[in-house]
């Protein structure tokens, strides 16, 4: 299978280092150290050689050559070449955030942890910005907001993603609802019918009742939407739509640390969209909804 490409960036290369992510779980176990040492330590790459390379991940020569020729390029030197020119961009990017490197370790002050979260879901957002496919973007609008009913499901930090995304589509009118239980999103998505939209949040993809929740959905006649960070994944292959974020998570996975918030910007992208396509009723309803709660405050 070949690498996922990532859009272009203004300067024509494309974010490497984003697809080594992206095709991760798909690689063999040798081929997984190698990407694994690209993602977490890029800049060491430029001072190995390929039989070095080999030896660090403990693995062969030809497992080297395997890995660039699956991400795209016939020799080493060139894979290097762009992962150094994404850390020239990357460090452009956030030059105004603090210095720092790695994951977080037991040793980290809070600032050292403000600076590393900060930093990582900046990428995060700016990497997903760069992946995600304004075509399939504009299709996923356009879907919901053509749609009689929106069925949301995820597991964990991404069923809070899709409380958020029924959150924001309920507030301008639209009928949606987002299921915490599988089996209540399961029965619901038998319901579905043409004209009717099943939506899946899943970082990795693989996520079994998620998976089921989009394959029962489609097989009843909804068109299907996964929001993903794979897509070569289980779920993306039940989706009609694909909406690819580019996260980058660390060994803190429970947390869902950069996961969350491209998912999240991806939601926002949607619901602005459907807001925009229907304007004046869509600031008509936020008026509407804002001012039934703003007298509930408490007052001075």
């Amino acid at each position: 299978m070949p690498a996922p490409e990532a859009r272009a960036d203004e300067s024509g290369q494309r974010a490497v280092l984003v697809r080594i992510r992206a095709i991760l779980p798909e690689l063999r176990p040798s081929e997984q150290r190698i990407a694994s040492l690209f993602i977490t330590e890029p800049s060491l790459i430029a001072e190995l050689s390929i039989a070095e390379l080999a030896a660090r991940c403990d693995t062969s020569t030809t497992s080297v050559v395997r890995f660039c020729k699956r991400m795209g390029y016939e020799h080493l030197k060139d894979l290097r070449m762009d992962v150094l020119r994404e850390l020239a961009r990357e460090t452009f990017e956030t030059a105004g955030l603090p210095e720092v490197s790695g994951d977080i370790v037991r040793d980290d002050s809070l600032e050292d942890i403000v600076a590393k979260v900060s930093m990582a879901e900046t990428l995060s957002i700016a990497d997903t910005a760069k992946v995600l496919d304004i075509d399939a973007l504009q299709a996923a609008v356009d879907t919901v907001g053509a749609a009689h009913r929106v069925d949301i499901f995820g597991v964990g930090a991404s069923s809070f993603v899709g409380l958020d995304l029924q959150q924001k589509l309920t507030r301008i009118g639209r009928t949606a609802l987002n299921w915490s239980d599988p089996h209540a999103a399961w029965t619901s998505a038998a319901t579905l019918r043409a004209g009717a939209v099943a939506i899946a949040v899943s970082h990795s993809g693989g996520t079994v009742d998620t998976i089921e929740f989009l394959a029962i959905a489609r097989a009843s006649g909804a068109t299907t939407i996964a929001i993903t960070n794979h897509d070569g994944s289980p779920l993306a292959g039940h989706a009609d739509i694909v909406l690819t974020t580019a996260a980058r998570e660390t060994g803190f996975r429970s947390g869902a640390l950069g996961s969350r918030i491209a998912q999240l910007m991806v939601v926002d992208c949607v619901f602005i969209g459907v807001a925009q396509a229907s304007y004046d009723e869509s600031m008509e309803a936020i008026r509407n909804t804002y001012a039934a709660v703003h007298h509930l405050r408490a007052r001075p």
